[in-house]
């Protein structure tokens, strides 16, 4: 398959050049700088200059022959409180950059898929849910639900068939967040954020490796899949679980607590709700209907392979130093505009 992906040098984008590659399928790489030219080359796909906001230079980048779109670009913020302005741009990154993408397709495209976080359609009570469950966004997940109806709606009125894959939490190596819990745990720096007056009420969170996110779109892509997917681990786990699985790891400090209408003013109402609301849900339709399932089954398996990576590419004697770590976006924790 000829494979055309925005947003292809975020901390999914670049897993899913390689992947595709890997797997023998000739990709296409959106990006808007040197550092992104080399990203894609690097990992096997054809770097292409353009922006999703900028239409016309999309002409030149999505020639004909593309079958398969994925659009994973986003603007996610990367300030520690984001403004109001910021989730615009993200939304408009999101929304704004998928239509345009949209009105450029070529008629050689047969799939469009998109990376969507599962938190959107968390229950207000906190119960399990599945692919069919009502969306219930947020500030940030707003964006988020337009441009899903917006693509079944397209989808069924067109030949081109939309496949939604709902991530969990992205973790992995060179994720934003995950190497800013990992410098704040060794600095004794990351509280748990709890729900309840004292934080002691912990919601469970469906997480994803995003290695294993990729590989979910390598399978619906081989699958020719549509419709709307859940990718995440197979086992949903506390915050309190995973930064104290995580600083056992690190040989860090046990992280202390803190409630989440005390963190929202720290870390901004969207990160406390989404750290305070649960949000378990199940990968069973993924494993059944694109024969996929995660290598990291669990939080455990995962946390073993970023500790293993860090000692190997020397990330982690950086976290332990004062030395600037570079981290990659992540999809709501997505990918990097492109």
């Amino acid at each position: 398959m000829r494979v055309f992906i925005t947003g292809a040098t975020g901390v999914l984008g670049r897993r899913l050049v390689e992947q595709l590659t890997n797997n023998g399928h000739d990709v296409v790489g959106l990006v808007r700088d040197a550092d992104g030219e080399t990203a894609v080359a690097n990992r096997g796909g054809t770097p292409r200059y353009g922006d999703v906001l900028e239409p016309e230079s999309l002409d030149a980048a999505m020639d004909d022959g593309i079958e398969v779109v994925i659009h994973a670009a986003t603007a996610i913020p990367e300030s520690t409180k984001p403004s109001e302005a910021e989730w615009a741009h993200n939304d408009r990154v999101r929304m704004e950059g998928a239509k345009n993408v949209l009105s450029k397709l070529p008629d050689s495209v047969e799939q469009f898929l998109l990376p969507s976080v599962v938190w959107l359609a968390r229950q207000p009570d906190g119960s399990v849910f599945d692919e069919t469950a009502e969306r219930h966004p947020d500030r940030a997940t707003q964006s988020l639900a337009e441009l899903e109806a917006l693509l079944l709606n397209r989808a069924g009125e067109s030949t081109v068939d939309a496949a939604i894959l709902r991530c969990g939490f992205f973790y992995a190596p060179d994720a934003r967040d995950t190497l800013t819990w990992g410098k704040q745990l060794l600095d004794g720096d990351l509280p748990i954020v709890g729900g309840g007056l004292l934080g002691r009420r912990d919601a469970e969170l469906s997480v994803v490796h995003v290695d294993d996110a990729a590989r979910a779109f390598v399978a619906a892509i081989e699958q020719e899949a549509s419709g709307m997917y859940h990718i995440v681990d197979d086992e949903p786990v506390t915050p309190a679980t995973l930064f104290t699985a995580f600083a056992e790891r690190l040989d860090a400090p046990d992280p202390g607590r803190i409630p989440g209408w005390l963190a929202r003013f720290f870390i901004g109402k969207v990160t406390a709700k989404v750290m305070t609301h649960p949000m378990p849900t199940t990968n069973e339709k993924a494993a059944r209907e694109l024969d996929w399932e995660p290598t990291y089954p669990t939080y455990r398996e995962g946390l073993d392979q970023i500790i293993d990576q860090w000692e190997r590419d020397g990330t982690l004697a950086e976290l332990r130093s004062d030395t600037p770590v570079e981290a990659v976006p992540s999809v709501d924790t997505a990918a990097s505009s492109s």
